[in-house]
């Protein structure tokens, strides 16, 4: 068994761009894998070839083609075809999908018939013409490349159906705090920086990623999300880089990645510090080569994606403890986002609790609702471990449960108790008090110290004192 493949020096510019596709030629006659090699080299970026039929199977396997062309008849004297039938059918069972070119000295309709209902793409006899050839050749590249677009257009189409259903209309914000996350947004969103957003978890880090989306260049292409911390370490390659078919036991059909079906488009990766370190050395190489590599597969895709990330634990904290890669952190956070937590919004509390009240209402047709004051002056002392969407699941539990048109205090059960993390009182020394105020009145105030030093009785200085002691 002889196997070659051709490796010539790197081809110019202009050679690049004629030069596409990985070709697998088949057949025992050492001088026409000689001819084919050196007249296809001009047009083609791989040509292997291969005397031994017996190597076909593994060949298939282990290389990613374009195309193979097999040739029918491989034992002296015999001119039935009946052997290329066989490989070809071997060919098609380890992978239907593969587009073979049937060759033979002994053309004949009958033999290119059988061979095309067999599942070959196209027939070519031998002595062929160099014309001929070649225009089957391209014929099956293209289609080939075709059938990798069909892939990953389902796949994308998938991803596109699941994004269209997810919430888009809830990002509401009118306090200082969030009105520099919006300020942030539109100064980004129109460049293709790579954005890092931190937060609690149900701050709203997804909303901001799809907000960066929207108002971006890339708005009419696809948002799409990866939840890290859903993907199995086995899985990870598979579904963020696709999968040919056979690559592994349930690879039962070529899958594009994630990067694939995002490139054009925003790849969001949802709580990237759930990532294990193997695994974040082959997300760097990725992002930095622009390119992926399909699992069972030999060839690269290129992919142009805008990347946003999210955490909610603090990545610099995780590089010093040697838990995340430094040079993925400079990565992923050209620009870093810090959503705010509900309790530093407070004066957000009202128009987001209106907001899914009317929703919700809307939601489970209930006649629209209100809120008392003691009601909101409630949700407005409680300490929200949730964040937003604790908050959206308490008005959303309210509309349910009570067919009053206006929702008192005791229509909202919440998770904690209503004013700060309470202990017996006893467990307070002052400075804890203090400490535990000045947190709460900043955040009430969107973290202005002129507003929180005056509701508290203080000079600017006075409070820039405490906040130092205490480390606020």
């Amino acid at each position: 068994m002889k196997n070659n493949e051709t490796s010539s020096p790197k081809p110019g510019r202009n050679e690049m761009t004629k030069r596409t596709g990985r070709i697998l030629i088949v057949d025992d006659d050492k001088d026409v894998l000689q001819a084919a090699r050196l007249f296809l080299k001009q047009h083609v970026a791989v040509i292997q070839t291969e005397t031994d039929p017996e190597a076909l199977p593994s060949l298939v396997r282990k290389g990613d083609f374009d195309i193979i062309l097999l040739d029918m008849n491989f034992t002296k004297d015999v001119t039935s075809g009946a052997e290329g039938i066989a490989w070809l059918d071997r060919t098609l069972k380890i992978n239907p999908s593969a587009i073979v070119v049937m060759i033979t000295a002994y053309a004949d309709v009958d033999m290119a018939v059988r061979a095309i209902k067999r599942g070959a793409t196209d027939f070519i006899g031998k002595p062929w013409q160099n014309e001929k050839l070649l225009a089957t050749v391209l014929s099956a590249l293209a289609l080939s490349r075709s059938q990798r677009e069909v892939v990953s257009l389902r796949t994308r189409q998938q991803q596109l159906n699941q994004a269209l259903v997810q919430p888009t209309d809830d990002f509401i914000g009118v306090c200082d705090a969030m009105q520099r996350v919006f300020q942030t947004i539109r100064k980004v969103a129109t460049t293709d920086a790579n954005v890092l957003i931190l937060g609690g978890n149900g701050t709203g880090k997804e909303l901001a990623a799809r907000a960066l989306h929207q108002q971006s260049a890339r708005s009419d292409q696809v948002f799409i999300k990866v939840d890290m911390g859903a993907i199995s370490e086995t899985l990870f390659e598979s579904e963020l880089f696709g999968h040919k078919k056979g690559a592994f036991t349930d690879a039962r059909q070529d899958r594009a990645g994630r990067f694939e079906i995002a490139s054009g488009g925003t790849l969001f990766l949802d709580e990237i510090g759930n990532l294990p370190l193997p695994l974040q050395v082959k997300l760097l190489t990725a992002l930095q080569s622009h390119e992926v590599t399909r699992v069972g597969s030999n060839t690269s895709c290129p992919v142009d994606i805008r990347l946003i990330c999210a955490s909610n634990v603090p990545l610099a904290e995780m590089v010093a403890s040697g838990t995340f890669r430094e040079d993925l952190l400079y990565r992923i956070n050209t620009v870093e986002l810090q959503m705010p937590s509900l309790r530093e919004r407070v004066d957000d509390i009202k128009p987001l609790a209106e907001h899914f009240l009317e929703k919700y209402c809307r939601k489970y047709r209930r006649s629209p609702k209100k809120i008392a004051a003691p009601a909101l002056a409630k949700l407005q002392r409680h300490h929200w471990p949730g964040n937003v969407r604790e908050l959206q699941h308490a008005l959303e539990r309210a509309v349910i449960m009570n067919d009053s048109l206006l929702l008192g205090p005791e229509d909202f059960i919440l998770s904690t108790a209503d004013s700060m993390p309470q202990t017996e009182l006893g467990s307070y020394n002052l400075e804890e008090v203090e400490k535990t105020v000045i947190r709460l009145v900043l955040a009430k105030n969107g973290g202005n110290i002129s507003r929180a030093a005056e509701e508290l009785g203080l000079t600017r200085a006075s409070l820039y004192r405490r906040l130092e002691r205490y480390g606020l």
